[in-house]
């Protein structure tokens, strides 16, 4: 049900919630902001008025004319041509449709929901949107425009059949094919232009059972796991200078849990491992925390695994800090906070229930990149999901929930 690359290398992103610099320009500088496209409307009501202003800061703060400080990825996984829905992102956590959106991927999606976590990732430095497309065993890459509209660059085999995760770090891309024919993880190599070269000898193959759920790099590239949620397993690898994969001393790993499925790197301390067990039955969910060593072995930490009290643990996210984890508990319709301990440790703080409407069927969480805001794919309503978070809290926004785009069962969040 999710998948990490070094989404923690996101985290490091500076706070851009801060008034655009353009509020106080000179005259010249107002007329570009005002005939620029998400500020037509306010230039030609000004233009009838017989007068250039500056944009008082009340109108500038409504949700009508708020800033765009970032944007909401979903992967549709839409049948036939599959697609990209894409949101702007506003100060206060407030979503609006991207003009344009929802974007052409170039493959096909299956038209269902995928167990998996990670189908999208932002690459490239934020110049590239990574996405799978499941129906025709393709991996797609988009370019991101300045107003974060989408350009299709490349589409390639992804190597296997059934797509599912991505892990990014740096040019170096992985990703876990599904099958149950051609079940494997395959490397690829990210240009500056945005083309997907396979790596030749990177191709892991897996058993047909396997059913790998997620795929991601530690914070510093060193280290790639997988979750097998069929065989309830977790592979370990240390990844070599030629983007090549070497086995951890005793992977695959057996999972504390049944269906590992989610996973996470600590931010700032790459040797913790977080997972979550998915398949141990109505309040029984768990999430394991492992400490990674040099040579990619996994040993529990502390009390690991630790009780989350409510069914079906799915998706997980770190805060961009590493101080706390949540974890979508997709059948009980809620999100369990954890405070994350130094050494790994995990202490349950809570549950937060998900709209009454919502709530069952919840999955992947995307954070941003400051961590003020959590959005969730509300997957039973069709619906985008927003938080506000305070520490290891959570509060629904008043604009929450957002329409997602007509027909489609989405896969993977991505957040910038």
């Amino acid at each position: 049900m999710r998948r990490l690359n070094t989404r923690a290398a996101r985290a490091a992103r500076p706070d851009r919630d801060a008034t655009p610099s353009h509020a106080t320009g000179d005259r010249r500088g107002v007329l570009r902001v005002l005939t620029s496209r998400r500020w037509l409307p306010v230039a030609i009501s000004l233009a009838a008025a017989g007068a250039v202003v500056a944009v008082p800061a009340a109108a500038s703060a409504s949700p009508q004319w708020s800033p765009v400080i970032g944007h909401v990825y979903l992967d549709d996984n839409t049948p036939g041509t599959n697609t990209i829905a894409a949101f702007d992102r506003h100060p206060g956590g407030t979503l609006t449709p991207e003009p344009g959106s929802p974007f052409t991927a170039g493959g096909a999606g299956t038209g269902a929901g995928l167990a998996s976590e990670g189908a999208i990732q932002i690459a490239g430095g934020g110049r590239f949107l990574l996405s799978v497309d499941a129906g025709s065993n393709q991996v797609s890459v988009q370019q991101i425009l300045p107003d974060g509209s989408l350009r299709l660059s490349d589409v390639v085999s992804s190597g296997g059949a059934l797509p599912v995760s991505i892990a990014v770090h740096g040019s170096l891309v992985y990703v876990a094919n599904a099958g149950p024919a051609g079940t494997n993880y395959t490397g690829f190599r990210l240009s500056a232009w945005g083309s997907l070269t396979p790596i030749p000898g990177s191709t892991i193959a897996l058993p047909s059972s396997a059913q790998p759920g997620d795929v991601l790099f530690n914070s510093t590239g060193t280290r790639l796991i997988g979750t097998r949620v069929g065989t309830s397993q977790i592979d370990s690898f240390t990844v070599g200078f030629d983007g090549r994969l070497t086995a951890a001393p005793g992977s695959p790993f057996t999972a504390q849990g049944l269906g590992p499925f989610g996973s996470q790197f600590r931010p700032a301390s790459p040797g913790q491992l977080f997972v979550t067990n998915a398949h141990d039955g109505t309040g029984l969910g768990t999430v394991s925390a492992f400490a990674d060593s040099p040579d990619g072995s996994l040993t529990p930490i502390g009390d690991s695994p630790f009780a989350d009290q409510q069914t079906a643990p799915c998706w997980t996210v770190i805060s961009p800090g590493g101080q706390y984890l949540f974890a979508v508990n997709t059948g009980s319709g809620t999100i369990s906070r954890y405070a994350i301990a130094p050494g790994g440790e995990l202490t349950l703080l809570g549950s937060t229930t998900v709209s009454a409407t919502a709530g069952v069927g919840a999955v992947d969480p995307g954070l941003t990149p400051d961590g003020r805001y959590l959005f969730l794919n509300e997957s039973r309503v069709d619906a985008l999901g927003a938080f506000a978070v305070t520490g290891g809290s959570l509060t629904e926004l008043p604009s929450s929930p957002t329409a997602l785009p007509a027909g489609a069962t989405p896969a993977g969040i991505a957040v910038s």
